[in-house]
């Protein structure tokens, strides 16, 4: 069944005067993949009343709007298209800029994929209290918010107690050049929800993220009704809202039913009461890890094929009595196959891949600086991603 995509249109915006150089990137503790050239075309969304260059951020972006990579928010009157202007972002903040906001208790800009009412815009404002939270239509445009300057921070899920591993966000994590300060973990509660009228009986479809779909699959398949996926669980009650349907409802969050003015049909309908998302929050810069609370680091490696190398490898927690929390396998995208085995008709023998691996220990601690300059011994490749408070405490 083909995925309902939601979109937007777009509509002229005047180019922004300022002139904007990003940032240079922060190297990481070991040696980086080489920088891949790349074109990325972002569209800032604003309103016409937030031109302001004595803003630190140039064009003030509104909560409630999003960022994106290539369209616009139908809330949005406007759309700031790169292509109409050799300037498109705004300046990066300075150390005076830092300041100045810190001094009039500027709110912290926390990007999130989704619309308002996602799952994620609750997890930004758990990790954040009193932030500005961003909507970005797509995962790739959280990232390169904070890398442009846009915001300050991105919480973005990584994984599910039910679903499994977020593998964009994954194999993101190595395209960008972000660095993990922290994470958080959010009970998920699905809600069956319907415009005011509609009753149970009249629903034939269900509209949201495949994931959430996924999770409520008993409670839809007893009730007889058609799925249909699309891009986030808030986006569907979104468009459910503004489409009047009456054949349709959305499986989201409490909160989208109180954003779009749904009627809650159903509480608590996933399968599994224990379901929780794993969020990461990222950042331009490391935090300094500390040994005074429990910490947390993610690493990604990739090492030479042969018998017993991954059990090297993760041996070398293993003998510091470090404890592993997530070990995740991805191919190592755009590098040509390897040796080919002529005994199976030309396919590959084996394909390159990266291990990201979370542990439980601070890069302050002496074992963990051990334990990765060991591995670094025989890894083609080693990068920490970020080492972090861990959350114990689920909300």
């Amino acid at each position: 069944m083909s995925s309902t995509i939601l979109r937007s249109p777009k509509l002229p915006c005047p180019p922004d005067p300022t002139t904007s150089i990003p940032p240079p990137h922060n190297q990481s503790f070991f040696t980086p993949l080489p920088k891949r050239r790349r074109c990325i075309s972002i569209y800032t969304c604003c309103t016409a009343g937030d031109q302001s260059s004595n803003s630190a951020f140039g064009s003030e972006i509104k909560k409630g709007q999003a960022i994106e990579l290539n369209k616009v928010n139908d809330d949005n009157p406007y759309e700031f298209n790169a292509k109409d202007s050799p300037n498109p972002l705004p300046r990066p903040l300075t150390s005076a800029d830092l300041s100045n906001m810190a001094s009039e208790g500027s709110r912290l800009r926390v990007a999130y994929q989704g619309v308002r009412g996602a799952y994620s815009e609750s997890a930004a404002e758990k990790a954040y209290p009193n932030c500005e939270a961003v909507p970005c239509e797509q995962f790739d445009t959280a990232f390169e918010a904070v890398e442009r300057w846009l915001v300050d921070r991105a919480v973005l899920p990584i994984e599910n107690s039910l679903g499994g591993s977020i593998h964009r966000n994954y194999d993101l994590l190595l395209r960008h050049r972000l660095h993990i300060v922290g994470e958080v973990k959010l009970a998920i509660r699905h809600c069956l929800l319907a415009n005011n009228g509609v009753k149970i009986e009249d629903l034939k479809r269900v509209l949201s993220h495949p994931q959430a779909l996924a999770q409520c699959e008993n409670t839809l398949t007893k009730l007889g009704l058609v799925r249909e996926a699309v891009d986030d669980t808030a986006g569907a009650a979104k468009y459910i809202a503004f489409n009047k349907l009456n054949d349709a409802g959305a499986v989201a969050s409490l909160a989208a039913s109180r954003i779009y003015g749904l009627n809650v049909l159903a509480q608590d309908i996933q399968d599994d009461s224990d379901n929780v998302t794993r969020f990461l929050m990222l950042a331009r810069e490391p935090i300094i890890p500390r040994t005074d609370k429990p910490f947390k680091t993610s690493v990604v490696f990739s090492l030479d094929e042969g018998p017993g190398v991954l059990f090297k490898a993760l041996a070398v927690f293993a003998m510091r009595n470090i404890n592993l929390t997530k070990i995740e396998s991805r191919p190592l995208q755009k590098q040509a196959l390897r040796v080919l085995d002529d005994s199976v008709d030309g396919f590959p023998k084996y394909f390159p891949y990266l291990f990201y691996v979370d542990f439980e220990a601070s890069m302050a601690d002496q074992r963990a600086q051990n334990a990765l300059g060991h591995l670094k011994e025989f890894a083609t490749f080693l990068r920490v991603l970020g080492s972090y408070p861990s959350d114990s405490g689920i909300a």
